[in-house]
């Protein structure tokens, strides 16, 4: 009886520990309202901004076969992921090292895997707000909801460009030196890439297109706007794209990740 019941007392004290972090995690998040409310609050008026601009511009070879409004709730779909996941994420890290929290979270039984496992599932939460309330601003100017057969598409885009850019975000904050420079630094990094990679506005350059289609934002965009506009399957290439980008980005988390502050 012990062999068949100990693995079951482990598995769900394994799931009883993940959904406290997780539980953690998000009060965290909501006791920060500020943080929370222009989380949510910017990607909302973003889209809302657009829905007025471009709101009456039809589908158009400018944006590939689409409305403007299909083409942007799709796009800044992406970017309030990546802000989610990375920008984020990157910041917490760096603030929490250097005020100790993290040197304290090291010292207690709570398995390595279980704390970043726990982030992980936060930013994934905080993700799919994000999305549903762009998805649902976007309705009131006329954009359709995606197709019921795209949803497992987005929700695999979701998960696999979450956890690609949560990996990324924990390899920038383990190369951050104080958490004063951690917003100069995650910025840097994500402001251009974000621009030539077409959030903002269609890239109709072929060279710049081959160069940013190996770099993760511009796949995670196309991911979701195929899904959202079903005009493709499957975007395997994008999520190699992603998977690739996010293993190279656990690699340099494991090597390089510090739980205690740097000595100034």
């Amino acid at each position: 009886m012990s062999t068949v019941t100990e693995p079951r007392a482990s598995r769900g004290g394994d799931l009883a520990l993940l959904w406290h972090q997780i539980r953690y995690e998000q009060l965290s998040f909501w006791r920060n309202p500020q943080s929370a409310f222009f989380t949510f609050l910017f990607p909302v008026v973003v889209i809302a901004i657009f829905g007025a601009l471009f709101g009456d511009v039809g589908s158009s070879d400018y944006f590939y076969g689409r409305s403007a409004l299909q083409y942007y709730v799709s796009t800044i779909a992406a970017v309030s992921v990546l802000g989610a996941c990375y920008s984020q994420l990157a910041i917490v890290l760096s603030t929490r090292r250097q005020n100790g929290i993290l040197k304290r979270v090291r010292a207690t039984p709570l398995p390595t895997y279980m704390y970043f496992l726990g982030l992980l599932a936060h930013c994934v939460v905080v993700s799919v707000v994000d999305v549903l309330l762009i998805v649902l601003v976007g309705r009131l100017y006329g954009v359709r909801f995606p197709a019921v057969g795209q949803w497992p598409v987005i929700a695999a885009a979701l998960v696999l460009g979450a956890a690609s850019f949560c990996a990324l975000g924990v390899a920038v904050a383990s190369l951050i030196r104080n958490a004063e420079a951690a917003p100069s630094v995650v910025q840097l990094v994500l402001f251009p890439l974000v621009f030539i990679s077409g959030t903002y506005m269609p890239i109709h350059s072929e060279v710049l297109t081959t160069v940013t289609g190996a770099l993760p934002v511009q796949p995670f965009n196309e991911a979701l706007l195929g899904a959202f506009t079903a005009h493709s399957g499957v975007p395997w290439r994008g999520f190699a794209v992603l998977l690739a980008w996010g293993a190279l980005g656990a690699v340099v988390a494991i090597r390089r990740f510090r739980w205690d502050p740097r000595p100034e």
